[in-house]
C-alpha cells in the first residue's frame, strides 16, 4: 500500500460515514424509503447542486414541498392545476420552465417505467458503459417533443466533453453499496466498478494537488483519467474517494 493510498483510504473512513449525511444534498433523498422517492429526490438534489449546500437544501425541500414530500406519487397522478405550484420555483438558472420540463419527463417515464436505472443503462456491455450510459440518458431526456433547449445545459453530457460532475455524483448515490449508510446501493445493473469520479471544483483542486490529476483543462477525459488512478488503489470501488478528496476540499481546505 502507497502511503497516498494510505492516507486517502484514512480519509475514505473519516468521511463515509452517516454523519457526513446531515450538511449534504444527499441528505434529501435520505428523507425517503420508498426507492422511487429516493431516486427522484436523489436526482433532483444532485442537479441542484452547485453553490452553498445549505442553499442546496433548502431549495430541495422547498421543491419537495411542492409535492407533499411524495414526489413519486406526485410524478403518477398530479394534474394540470397541481403545476402552478412550481411557476414561481427558482435556484440560480434553474427556473420554472426547467422545473416543469424535469416532472414531465419523470411523470411520462414513471408510467413506463418502474426505476429511474432504466434510463442509464443504454451504455452496458461496452468498455466504456458510464460514457454511454449518461450520453444515452442525456437523448432520452430530452427526446419528448417539447424539451425546452434551455433546460439542455442541465443535463450534462459527454458527448459535450463535460466532466458531468452531478449526474456522476447521482450515479454514486444510487449504485456505491457498502455498510456505511451513506450511498444507497439500491442500483444494480449498473456497477460500482464502472462509476467515474464526480470531479468538482474542490474535488478537481485535491486531487491535482495530490498528483492524481495532469490534465491542464477539467472535462470528461479529466474525469476520466483521476477515476483510473483511483482505480489503482481499488479497481471494484474507485469512486468511494470522492469522500476523502471532497472531505479534504470541503471540510478541511486541504
Amino acid at each position: 500500500m502507497t502511503d497516498l493510498q494510505d492516507f486517502l483510504d484514512q480519509k475514505v473512513a473519516e468521511y463515509n460515514q452517516p454523519g457526513f449525511i446531515e450538511l449534504d444534498p444527499i441528505s434529501i433523498p435520505h428523507r425517503y424509503s420508498k426507492k422511487q422517492d429516493i431516486e427522484i429526490a436523489g436526482f433532483f438534489a444532485a442537479v441542484l447542486a452547485w453553490g452553498q449546500r445549505k442553499t442546496i437544501i433548502n431549495k430541495c425541500l422547498e421543491l419537495f414541498e411542492k409535492m407533499d414530500h411524495a414526489p413519486h406519487e406526485f410524478m403518477i397522478s398530479h394534474q394540470e392545476n397541481d403545476l402552478k405550484a412550481f411557476l414561481n420555483f427558482k435556484h440560480r438558472t434553474f427556473t420554472a420552465t426547467d422545473t416543469l420540463y424535469f416532472i414531465e419527463f419523470l411523470s411520462q417515464f414513471y408510467q413506463k417505467y418502474d426505476t429511474l436505472e432504466d434510463a442509464f443503462l443504454s451504455g452496458q456491455g461496452s468498455d466504456q458503459a458510464i460514457e454511454k450510459s449518461l450520453i444515452g440518458f442525456h437523448r432520452t431526456f430530452f427526446d419528448l417533443p417539447d424539451a425546452p433547449s434551455r433546460t439542455r445545459k442541465h443535463i450534462a453530457t459527454p458527448e459535450r466533453k463535460s466532466a458531468c460532475k452531478r449526474l456522476n455524483m447521482f450515479l454514486r448515490w444510487m449504485v456505491r453499496h457498502d455498510d456505511k449508510g451513506v450511498d444507497f446501493g439500491i442500483w444494480n445493473r449498473l456497477q460500482p466498478k464502472d462509476l467515474i469520479c464526480p470531479c468538482d471544483l474542490h474535488v478537481d483542486r485535491v486531487a491535482r494537488k495530490l498528483g492524481l490529476i495532469t490534465r491542464k483543462r477539467t472535462d470528461w477525459q479529466t474525469a476520466l483519467e483521476l477515476t483510473a488512478r483511483l482505480r489503482e488503489f481499488d479497481p471494484k470501488d474507485p469512486v468511494k474517494y470522492d469522500f476523502a478528496l471532497f472531505g479534504l476540499g470541503v471540510e478541511e481546505k486541504f
